[in-house]
Order: C-alpha cells, then sequence, then structure tokens
C-alpha cells in the first residue's frame, strides 16, 4: 500500500489523555515515530504501567475519574507544563466530549480525533440518525425529536411495538441500553436507563429504536484527512456480546459477501462525510442475519475503538499512527483501491469479572502475570505485576488478538492464547472466552447479539474441576516436603509423604478450598513404584501426578488431564495460585469455617454488597415495611449497576449505607427482619 509521508510536520510532544491499556498502546505508536509521550495519572495510578512507559508523566488528581482523568482543567495544565502540541484521548473518558475538543483547540492543542462539531453531532444519535438519513443511510426505524419525556418515550415504544431498545442519546457502549419486550415495565426500564445514562455520560437523554431479533452487530472503520479524502477499512463482526458490551470481534465477518461489504462501506464513507469528519472513526449498522442486505445504522463511535487490532492486523494498518498523521494535516497515503483484506484477526477482552457470580466485578493485586505474543498473538494491555485492580475505573485489563491465514487458525491461536495468559491474583473472564470461542455456532459463524445470553448458563462451569485441587494438593505436598539431604540419612518420619513402617504409604489428607466454594479433601501417597496418586474428595479413582511438569524456573507447574490444562503458581508467601482461563486461589483452609455460608456469617436476614463499589441508590429507610423481592438499593461498580432486593417480606431494621457509600464485598449493607409467619391479616 503507498504512502506519501510529511514527517516535517508530525508533533514534538503528544499528552495521552487516558490510562490503562489504551495509553499503553499509543504510547507504543509514539515510541515507533519518535514522538515524545506525556502520561497523566491519578493518585491510584502512580505506579501504573502506562506511567512507566511514557517518557514523562504528569499527576492530575485523586483517584476518582472525575477529579482526575475527567477534569479538563488539569489535562489541559499537564499539556500546558510539559509543553504538549497535541493530545490523544483514546476511547472511554473525554474521547467523544465536545467540549474537551473544543478546549483544547482554544488552548491552542491539536485534539488528535475530529473536530468538536463533528463530535457533537454524532454523539447525539436523535440528530446523527437525522443526519445520515438525510446522506441516504438507512436507519433504525425508531423515535423522533430530543429531549422526549419518560411518557412520550413510552407512547413511541408502543406505537413502534415491542420489543424496543432504550438508549441514551449521549453515549455509547451499551451503557443505559435497556431491552424492554413488556410495555408493562417500560416505566421503570425508563428510569434506569435514565439514571445509567446520567451516571455514565452526564445526560439522560433517550430514544427508543425498533429491537430486531437475532441480529448481527456490524461495523465499519473509515478514516477521512483534512483534504477531503475518505476511506473505509473493511468491517469488524461485533456480535457476540453481554449486556450489549461487545467481549469478542472479529475482521472480516463471515456473514458479508464482498458486494454488500462494498455497499455497507459506501455508507460508512457516507455517513462520514455527512458530518465533516477527519481522522480515524467507526460507522456501526445493525444487521439481520437473514438478510445481510438489509443494514440499519445505528450510530457512529467519534474515536478508535477498542476493537481497532483487528482492522489493523487484516490491513496492515497502524490505526493510532493514521490520527497522528491526519492530525498533524497529512494526507492519506493511499486510495480505496489500495485497501485490502488479508486473513482473519479476532480479538478477546479480558475483564476483571467473576462469571460464577454473575459476572460482577471483581479487583485485587496481579500477583503472577504472563501475557501471550507472538506467533500470530498480540495482547494489548495496561498490566503489570503488582497491579492494582480497583472498582474506580472500566473493569477491561487488556485484550487478546490472534491473526491467521483463515478464521479457523485465528480461533485456535485466540483460544490457546487465552489458556496461556495469567493474571493470578485477579478474577477474570479468560476462561469464559475460551469456552465461548469453542462455542460450536460461533466455530461455525452463525453468530447473534443474543447468542451469549441464551447460552451463558452452558459457558460457565458450576464446579472446580477435581484436578484442580489434585494438583494443588500435590504442589503444596512438594512444597511442604524437606528437601533430601545431600549426605547422611533422612528421617522418613519428616519427609511427611506418608511413609509408615510396613505394608503402603498412608494416604495424607490435605484441605484445599477455593474463595467462594466449599472445602474439599484431596488425600495424597506415594506408590510402590516411587510414583504419586492423588484422590480428590468425590473421586471415584486416585488421578496420576505423572501429567504434573515444572517450569525452568521452579514457579510454575502445569497439570494436564484429558486435555485440560491447568497451571499453579507459587507465590513468595508460599501460597499456590492456579488457573483454568480463570483464576483459582487454593489455600490452606478450616473446614468447620469454610462450612458458613455467606448468610450465616452475616445473619441469614442481612443484605450484602455483591461487589465492592458505591452506593448510589437507596430506597427505603429504617422501619419501612418491604416484600419479597422488592429493590432496595443499587451499588454501582466498574460503570455496572446491581440492584439489591428484599430477600423475603419483612421490616427494616438496620441500615447502614447512603448514596455516596463505598462498600467492600460481602459488606452488610442492611438489615430485614422477617414478617412473622404465624400472623394473619385482618380486615
Amino acid at each position: 500500500m503507498g504512502n506519501t509521508h510529511e514527517a516535517s510536520r508530525m508533533f514534538d510532544t503528544v499528552l495521552v489523555a487516558n490510562r490503562g491499556e489504551i495509553a499503553v498502546r499509543v504510547i507504543r505508536t509514539l515510541r515507533s515515530l519518535g514522538v515524545r509521550s506525556v502520561a497523566v495519572f491519578s493518585d491510584a495510578d502512580a505506579d501504573a504501567r502506562h506511567v512507566r512507559e511514557a517518557d514523562t508523566a504528569v499527576r492530575i488528581g485523586p483517584a476518582p475519574a472525575a477529579e482526575s482523568y475527567l477534569s479538563v482543567e488539569r489535562l489541559l495544565e499537564a499539556a500546558a507544563r510539559t509543553g504538549a502540541q497535541a493530545v490523544h484521548p483514546g476511547y472511554g473518558f473525554l474521547a467523544e466530549n465536545a467540549g474537551f475538543a473544543r478546549a483544547c483547540e482554544e488552548a491552542g492543542l491539536v485534539f488528535i480525533g475530529p473536530s468538536a462539531d463533528a463530535i457533537a453531532l454524532m454523539g447525539d444519535k436523535i440528530r446523527a440518525k437525522e443526519t445520515v438519513k438525510a446522506a441516504g443511510v438507512p436507519v433504525v426505524p425508531g423515535s423522533s425529536g430530543s429531549g422526549l419525556t419518560d411518557g412520550q418515550l413510552a407512547d413511541a415504544a408502543r406505537e413502534i411495538g415491542m420489543p424496543v431498545l432504550l438508549k441514551p442519546s449521549a453515549g455509547g457502549g451499551g451503557k443505559g441500553m435497556r431491552l424492554v419486550r413488556d410495555a408493562a415495565v417500560l416505566a421503570d426500564e425508563i428510569a434506569a436507563a435514565r439514571r445509567e445514562a446520567r451516571a455514565s455520560f452526564g445526560d439522560d437523554t433517550l430514544l427508543v429504536e425498533r429491537w430486531i431479533d437475532r441480529p448481527r452487530h456490524i461495523e465499519i472503520q473509515v478514516l477521512a484527512d483534512g483534504h477531503g479524502n475518505v476511506v473505509h477499512l473493511g468491517e469488524r463482526e461485533c456480535s457476540l456480546q453481554r449486556r450489549h458490551q461487545k467481549i469478542i470481534e472479529e475482521a472480516p465477518s463471515v456473514l458479508l459477501d464482498e458486494a454488500t461489504r462494498a455497499a455497507m462501506g459506501e455508507a460508512a464513507v457516507q455517513a462520514a462525510r455527512s458530518c465533516g469528519y477527519r481522522g480515524a472513526g467507526t460507522v456501526e449498522f445493525i444487521v439481520p442475519g437473514n438478510d445481510p442486505s438489509s443494514y440499519y445504522f445505528m450510530e457512529m463511535n467519534t474515536r478508535l475503538q477498542v476493537e481497532h487490532p483487528v482492522t489493523e492486523l487484516v490491513t496492515g494498518l497502524d490505526l493510532v499512527e493514521w490520527q497522528l498523521r491526519v492530525a498533524a494535516g497529512e494526507r492519506l497515503g493511499f486510495t480505496q483501491e489500495d485497501v485490502r483484506l488479508t486473513g482473519h484477526a479476532i480479538e478477546a477482552r479480558l475483564c476483571a469479572e467473576d462469571p460464577s457470580r454473575g459476572f460482577l466485578p471483581s479487583g485485587g493485586t496481579v500477583l503472577r502475570l504472563h501475557e501471550p505474543q507472538g506467533d500470530g498473538v498480540r495482547t494489548d494491555s495496561g498490566l503489570s505485576e503488582g497491579t492494582e485492580v480497583g472498582s474506580l475505573y472500566d473493569p477491561m485489563l487488556s485484550k487478546v488478538i490472534a491473526y491467521g491465514p483463515d478464521r479457523a487458525t485465528a480461533l485456535r491461536r485466540l483460544r490457546a492464547a487465552l489458556a496461556d495468559t495469567v493474571t493470578l491474583g485477579v478474577q477474570t473472564n479468560a476462561g469464559f472466552l475460551r469456552r465461548l470461542l469453542a462455542h460450536p455456532a460461533v466455530v461455525a459463524g452463525e453468530l447473534d447479539t443474543g447468542l451469549v445470553e441464551r447460552d451463558v448458563d452452558t459457558l460457565v462451569p458450576d464446579e472446580v474441576p477435581a484436578e484442580v485441587y489434585a494438583a494443588a494438593a500435590l504442589l503444596r505436598r512438594a512444597a511442604r516436603t524437606p528437601a533430601a539431604r545431600t549426605t547422611g540419612w533422612t528421617d522418613p518420619f519428616d519427609a511427611g509423604d506418608g511413609w509408615r513402617l510396613g505394608g503402603q504409604r498412608a494416604w495424607t489428607a490435605h484441605h484445599l478450598r477455593v474463595p467462594g466454594r466449599d472445602p474439599v479433601t484431596v488425600r495424597v501417597r506415594s506408590t510402590p513404584d516411587g510414583g504419586t496418586e492423588l484422590l480428590p474428595e468425590g473421586a471415584a479413582e486416585p488421578l496420576p501426578a505423572s501429567a504434573v511438569t515444572r517450569s525452568d524456573d521452579g514457579h510454575r507447574y502445569t497439570f494436564r488431564l484429558d486435555g485440560v490444562a491447568h497451571t499453579f503458581a507459587a507465590l513468595p508467601d508460599g501460597t499456590w495460585l492456579g488457573r483454568d482461563g480463570d483464576v483459582w486461589q487454593v489455600r490452606d483452609h478450616d473446614p468447620v469455617a469454610a462450612s458458613l455460608s455467606r448468610a450465616a456469617h452475616a445473619g441469614a436476614d442481612s443484605l450484602t454488597a455483591p461487589m465492592p463499589g458505591t452506593v448510589t441508590v437507596v430506597k427505603v429507610a429504617v422501619g419501612d415495611e418491604v416484600a419479597a423481592g422488592q429493590s432496595l438499593l443499587v451499588v454501582e461498580a466498574m460503570k455496572m449497576e446491581h440492584v439489591v432486593s428484599a430477600p423475603h417480606a419483612g421490616t427494616v431494621t438496620e441500615l447502614d449505607v447512603s448514596p455516596g457509600t463505598t462498600v467492600a464485598m460481602d459488606q452488610v449493607l442492611a438489615v430485614i427482619a422477617p414478617t412473622d409467619e404465624g400472623e394473619e391479616e385482618t380486615a
């Protein structure tokens, strides 16, 4: 692909107004271009990877994003202090904030993205639909006009016909979106959507659109310079979603033929031209799976997308580099005819969440880290060992991307890469993603946006595999067994391997627990031939230990059984951690204490926090009578809301939180004294 670069016009210093993996990603390209990078950080990120990898870094405030990463004033001050000529916003935070883009311009800084006017136009979903519709781009049937009241939204929904999708006008990423199939719950869903939209975007304006059953979500990457040149770089399939959040993306889509790809690409180019777009952007379409030629514009994201690496791998282009070149005034060095899609790429988003607990946000310290690279695999990450993952920011930690000459190869490589990803100490969705990528429908390319939700129960195993406990018991035994003396005699009673006078060696019991699970007893003994047998509780036969291999550094062990690999790592304190895509933390435990349930520990009438976060809504007061299942509180973490409901009918006797209270996982929020079942209502 031909290029004409005007390197003399490139910036000397660029401030990256973001954090985490996207900040690291942008810094990587800045370094390759010889451009000085400036990172910014809150107190929570003082030792973060993006801070260490930048050429210089500036503190911009305390941990809350509103006082740091969302503070336009502090970002501009940081740019002025470091002599930055331009600002790259990444994605999230202020990336699609027209006010920030305008403030940069007024401060004499180049905003690496579209104009403030284009951001404002496409950021308003209602105006955006009207604009692209006028340019001949097909749009989804829905409400018209801004500032609709709750009643007007409900009327529009009923007129369109159920099911409908409620969407915030000011934002994207699935936040605040609500699928409503029953008109009876419209009022509650509209209120919840407004609340989420206000919290995420500072604007609770909503619109309503027709819901297309079993749709596919396909987006087109566009690139435009400031000289009137606009091209598209093909499509990305983003249909694998959970709660309207993308989790797997790929390029190209198996659904589109060349004619449909060209037509959708041209529609995306027209959408970009309709708002005078400049830079990298994405036009998103909803596509009926049974009729790909019937595609509808949903929205335009006026920034770099999380899933941009798959487009980079199939086109050979560095999108961040072209963002910088376009912002510096260069022309695109290629035309539409030069764009070629070669091979296949798939990306998985690694998030701090616990699939076994309903995907609630997780947190902790990254104790051991291994991120695969090379051989068709790329990891974009903001992690390092020692990183503290909290509830203040987005739960996405990294992205694992695989490339191959065809889709089947890319799928295999990505599954293997996820199995080789280690983030010990923080629960992630890696195992869930690996199982999803092996789902028959995914392998066949038969995707739709509801697939994950329909089959989620089959993708989240209920039990910890017996071999996890078996390997942990073996490794713990190895860690506790004294090293053989090089000279002299070793007392067999000190070996801890079950040796006894006469007969076969005895079983040695190890009591192990995975957090959130009951303890399991694993029995270990040596065999006459010098091997080892492992008998987990409930197992019909002992498991062989011969499948356990030790890494060269002695810190990692891998246990393979029936084609499944579980890796364990030793920590400095002697604790053994392990994973199978998910994080296993196996440690010594008192079986009696472990048998206590969370409810018994906190009190059967107690409501506890399902995740670390902040209480945003309290709907009751002490003394209130509540019904079973009644919504009482809302806890928010990592931009996710969780409603806490009454476990039974009763009276609120204790209320320990108020809106704004920060809570830890399992912290008691309130106590509901049950209604006496012996009492009967009287007329």
